[in-house]
């Protein structure tokens, strides 16, 4: 578990992430109900809670998928409502998907290289050239992608189509593309969702690598308890679209709240 020393140093930085009273609305159905959060630089950030409780949904409305129906989101002081969706991964937050939104038809290197596409800096014409300038974009670029299949060990299956590889790795190849984007905030929902215990040990691994070593925040959405409290340094519970608690992962173990709508279990010292 997160040692509670290093996340009091970290809960004092200033927000990396400030998410303040989204509510979402789908007709009359109200998925979200004024929640906010906020997620410190170098944080990882649980947010569990059973089907339906919101979690996908927040996601959704952080990364600009869907529009909030009312609260602001701030990104680096910056007004994620005010940016177009398509510029929110140039402003370093990159997503992995629940479902895996793979291109089952090319190679692993080349799905990872697709997280790179708001980076290349040559344009249209420049793609048809390859020399000069286009050429120097494509060797760093796939420097870069070789950096990261190293660093997630999937260096065996680089040539691969990934349509051919389990879905262990195709989840890998997934988060695999998300770190290639060079984010400074990973959201991961459900990154363990569907694995073996050894894939979600491995997951769980590279996680911890991403956040210690390459010092990229993460929010984290999954409902393997086991590995939110072994890796979170704060948890928030969602139910029924709106934040039932919050706290370290002690906390939320014994919360009698948490225990009753989600963990299901007699809470311990």
């Amino acid at each position: 578990m997160i040692d509670s020393d290093n996340a009091h140093i970290k809960s004092r930085k200033k927000p990396l992430l400030d998410v303040q009273s989204i509510s979402k609305d789908f007709g009359g159905i109200k998925a979200l109900n004024d929640v906010s959060l906020n997620v410190v630089p170098g944080e990882i950030l649980a947010i569990i809670g059973p089907n339906g409780a919101g979690k996908t949904t927040l996601l959704n409305c952080i990364s600009r998928l869907y529009p909030p129906s009312k609260g602001e989101i701030f990104f680096e002081d910056i007004n994620l409502l005010s940016i177009p969706p398509h510029k929110i991964p140039s402003l370093g937050i990159a997503r992995m998907f629940q479902n895996i939104e793979l291109f089952k038809g090319m190679t692993v290197i080349d799905n990872v290289l697709t997280g790179r596409l708001h980076l290349i800096e040559y344009g249209i014409l420049g793609s048809f050239l390859f020399f000069g300038k286009t050429a120097r974009e494509e060797v760093k670029n796939r420097k870069q992608v070789e950096k990261v299949i190293d660093f997630l060990e999937i260096q065996h299956i680089r040539r691969q189509m990934v349509g051919s590889i389990p879905y262990g790795l195709q989840k890998r190849v997934e988060l695999a593309r998300a770190l290639a984007m060079e984010p400074k905030i990973l959201l991961l929902d459900e990154p363990v969702a569907g694995m073996n215990m050894e894939e979600t040990e491995d997951m769980a691994r590279f996680i911890l690598d991403i956040n210690e070593e390459l010092d990229i925040t993460i929010i984290l959405i999954d409902h393997d308890m086991g590995v939110v409290m072994d890796i979170s340094d704060r948890i928030i519970v969602l139910n029924f679209g709106q934040k039932l608690a919050e706290g370290d992962p002690k906390e939320i173990y014994n919360n009698p709240e948490v225990i009753r709508a989600y963990l299901g279990k007699t809470g311990t010292n």
